[in-house]
């Protein structure tokens, strides 16, 4: 008995000894590293499997980090696999993995799904006779209407290739891993992979994937990538400010008495938020007051010059499944705070006192539950004194006598209101304000009152854009005009002989149409000469017929041209 129960046990031994050397997806997603944490099984992801199921090795063949297959692998060199993803997500939301091959220099995937070289690339593999890199396409007798498991068209777990339109041009395969479970998937030379996070675990995270080109009967390997991507419960939030004349918005230095325009951006890829309502709770740090506003734009005016602690809570109620009850926790306390109204276009809303963020929080119509994400942004501003406006109050010609040749000139008189300025910048464009023709920087000192006289010349006649821009160490102020130049002053030679020209002109023009009228008036009518011996012989029938004519036909010769004729003229 003690025999048998020895033979019993070294058999399950050799069964066994398969069953573990076999490779699983964890040890060629880990490459021989510690394997991944189990996972609950609640927390799977959805269309994803578990690691621990066996890897078909011979199908797709594993190779170690530094092994010398991968330097001929591919053709022309090595491929490169590059991992992208639209990380951070909120949890609840969709990520979005993309998958991309860089191919060695001059190869290029065509429509068929081959890859060929580049004829347009200068390269010596590209004048080769074979334009094909890898040319899968006459491969495609083997592949069948459908893939199914009794071929080789499977991934490492066994499971057939989907059988779906165009399959036949993926000759890729991606093979995802995460959180202790994959995703096999056919693709061509770019593959993406979108994921609920629902059940994911907060933090960060690596995503593996491995990349495999089709052979004849068997998968090679390509490529492989990771990347590092989060999961978070915050919204995450951006925000651009941006102020008339500053000089720098990047520096967080604005003018104190310029508004300041704030513009909210959510980092939600895959539109989550969409249904949700979103408010936003702003404490500008100068005692100004606690806003809330619907809306992602506002604006906001410093009048005191010193670092302020801008705060924005941004919170949205998310529609969601309704938790199992659990017992209500006590509403905490909130200070009351000072509420303002803004203008209606901000749709403020105010809150009552006593009432916090948590008090945002409205039954949905339809008795579903809402799971309630905030998100934060703070930044520390500056505000200084600055150009707050720039006028031209007056401009003036200056006159040139008789012997000068300059450029004309022109003088602007230029007022500013708030700090002082140390620097004035004059671009001279076309009249439409796109085409600069001349840019013009110089270093002023102005008092006090800020009133500046600018002197530009201008090299031809017509019609310039002037753009004057004055500016210190945090602003700029910026104002144009229109400005027409019309040649030298009044009296001087050029304009005396032009004066000239034009008047000889019209005298000839005169002359000529004087000419022409009466040269038409006296050309209108011509004597009637008699030549002998031409009198025809149907003269005599010709008199009969006209004094007939004039006994039945009497006519008006009030407009015979005879009557024109002077006297004694026939």
């Amino acid at each position: 008995m003690a025999g048998f129960c020895y033979l019993l046990g070294l058999l399950l031994l050799a069964a066994s000894i398969p069953f573990h050397a076999a490779k699983r997806f964890r040890d060629v997603a880990n490459h021989g590293g510690a394997a991944a944490s189990a996972f609950r099984h609640q927390d799977r992801l959805q269309g994803w499997s578990p690691d621990q199921n066996i890897w078909n090795e011979k199908l797709y063949p594993v190779w170690r980090e530094g092994d010398s297959r991968w330097k001929s692998c591919w053709k022309g060199g090595q491929v490169r696999a590059i991992l992208t993803s639209d990380s951070p997500a909120l949890v609840g939301s969709n990520i979005t993995f993309v998958v991309s091959l860089v191919f060695p220099r001059c190869q290029k995937e065509v429509e068929s799904g081959d890859i060929v070289y580049d004829q347009s690339c200068k390269n010596d593999t590209a004048s080769s006779s074979d334009s094909y890199v890898y040319n899968w396409t006459m491969e495609e007798r083997d592949w069948g209407k459908c893939p199914n498991r009794s071929t080789h068209h499977v991934f490492p777990d066994g499971k057939p290739f989907p059988c779906h339109p165009g399959w036949k041009k993926k000759n890729f395969v991606y093979i995802f891993h995460t959180l202790g479970q994959y995703f096999p998937k056919l693709g061509r030379s770019s593959a993406a992979v979108s994921i609920n996070t629902a059940n994911m675990p907060l933090g960060p995270q690596l995503m593996e994937v491995n990349v495999y080109r089709r052979g004849h009967k068997t998968y090679v390997p390509v490529a492989s990538t990771r990347d590092i991507y989060t999961i978070t419960d915050e919204i995450p939030v951006f925000v651009n400010m941006s102020q008339k004349n500053d000089r720098n918005s990047s520096d967080d230095i604005f003018i104190k008495d310029l508004p300041i325009l704030f513009d909210v951006h959510l980092h939600d890829p895959s539109h989550f938020l969409n249904t949700s309502a979103i408010h936003y709770k702003w404490k500008f740090g100068d005692n100004s007051g606690l806003f809330v506003s619907s809306s992602a734009v506002f604006n906001h005016t410093y009048t005191l010059n010193g670092s302020f602690i801008l705060n924005l809570t941004v919170q949205a109620a998310v529609p969601g499944p309704c938790p199992g009850p659990s017992p209500s926790p006590p509403t905490p306390t909130s200070p009351h705070f000072i509420v303002s109204t803004v203008n209606s276009s901000y749709a403020a809303i105010p809150l009552p006192p006593g009432a916090g963020l948590q008090d945002w929080r409205r039954d949905a119509p339809d008795g579903s539950c809402q799971i309630i994400r905030y998100g934060h942004f703070t930044a520390s501003l500056t505000i200084v004194e600055g150009i707050l406006e720039v006028n031209i109050i007056q401009m003036t010609n200056i006159q040139k006598s008789m012997s000068q040749t300059e450029d004309s000139a022109v003088d602007f008189v230029v007022t500013c209101q708030g700090n002082t300025l140390t620097d004035v910048c004059t671009v001279i464009s076309d009249p439409t304000c796109q085409w600069p023709q001349n840019t013009v920087c110089d270093p002023v000192e102005v008092n006090d009152q800020c009133l500046l006289t600018i002197r530009r010349a201008f090299r031809e006649n017509g019609m310039y854009c002037v753009n004057l821009t004055l500016g210190n160490e945090a602003s700029l102020a910026l104002t144009s005009t229109l400005v027409s130049i019309s040649g030298k002053a009044p009296g001087s030679p050029s304009r005396a002989g032009a004066g000239i020209l034009v008047s000889i002109g019209a005298l000839v023009i005169f002359t000529v149409v004087l000419t022409f009228f009466v040269y038409k008036r006296y050309k209108e009518f011509k004597l009637i000469e008699s030549c002998p011996g031409k009198v025809g012989k149907n003269n005599g029938l010709d008199v009969s017929f006209h004094k007939k004519k004039t006994v039945f036909f009497p006519a008006n010769n009030e407009k015979d041209p005879l009557l024109k004729r002077e006297p004694g003229i026939v």
